[in-house]
């Protein structure tokens, strides 16, 4: 997939996602993180090679519509995404484009805001809400389309620790409840750590793939490409260095705790 530069935004990329996984891509700025999430959502058409989403090859024009209704985009700036003046209506617009039956459109307007607990302001003006209310808006709208696979580019960027929590329990409890495939663009490592699987993207081209712990466990690796680890994968790497006997695969607070345990009071973990 060419960007209009001499060189391609993705090159030899080449994987499957299965129904209901949670992937999550990381990639230095120019990676090519978000040219992936435009060629899943066929925003952009690969100039060799095939994208193939629920089935449908995007390089078919008339199967566009059904591919962008299967596989529903989060962008990073939730503003540049709601265009009505009242929640419930911006919820509505993309089924209007869809041509769904007014009837039909009504409870599908009221699941989704009840998926993403933002019933009570479907009457409410969307610049009174927060930025993480907003972006719960706009995953409301992608949602009453009834996709099977949602794309968040960078959902969290521009939102506190807050809005960034509260979007992602949002997106987990959907993954988790309604077996909707989500792949999570992020520069943020803890995110990251939340999914079934890592991709990590180099260049145009995949360089790490695996789970959090199989992937975050390659700390010099990630290093060099200019990215980060979890703080306490970070932290673990350099106590190990260090001479502590920690095992590999901490990502969490938890984890680092129980392992610093069981070396420190071996009678209290059965050692």
């Amino acid at each position: 997939m060419y960007d209009g530069a001499s060189s391609p935004a993705l090159s030899h990329v080449g994987f499957e996602i299965s129904p209901g996984e949670f992937v999550a891509v990381l990639g230095h700025n120019g990676s090519g993180k978000s040219t992936l999430a435009k060629l899943i959502n066929a925003l952009y058409l690969p100039s060799e090679g095939n994208v193939v989403v629920c089935g449908y090859d995007t390089r078919e024009e008339k199967l566009v519509w059904e591919i962008r209704r299967r596989a529903g985009m989060i962008f990073q700036n939730p503003d540049n995404q709601i265009v009505a003046t009242v929640v419930k209506e911006d919820v509505a617009f993309g089924l209007e484009n869809l041509g769904v039956p007014t009837e039909e459109m009504i409870p599908r307007i009221e699941s989704a805001l009840s998926s993403v607990r933002m019933s009570k302001y479907a009457e409410s003006s969307p610049h009174t809400l927060s930025g993480g209310q907003k972006q719960r808006v706009a995953i409301a709208g992608i949602l009453a389309m009834e996709p099977s696979v949602i794309i968040a580019d960078e959902a969290t960027a521009m939102l506190d620790p807050s809005g960034r929590k509260e979007v992602l329990d949002t997106i987990r409890i959907l993954n988790q409840t309604k077996n909707i495939t989500v792949i999570w663009i992020t520069h943020f490592m803890e995110e990251a750590a939340q999914a079934d699987r890592v991709l990590v993207i180099t260049d145009g081209e995949i360089s790490l793939s695996g789970t959090p712990s199989e992937v975050f466990d390659h700390v010099a690796e990630m290093k060099e490409m200019h990215l980060d680890v979890p703080h306490m994968t970070a932290l673990a790497d350099e106590l190990r260095s260090n001479g502590m006997p920690l095992r590999t695969g901490i990502l969490t607070v938890d984890d680092l705790a129980e392992e610093v345990e069981k070396i420190l009071c071996p009678s209290k973990s059965g050692i």
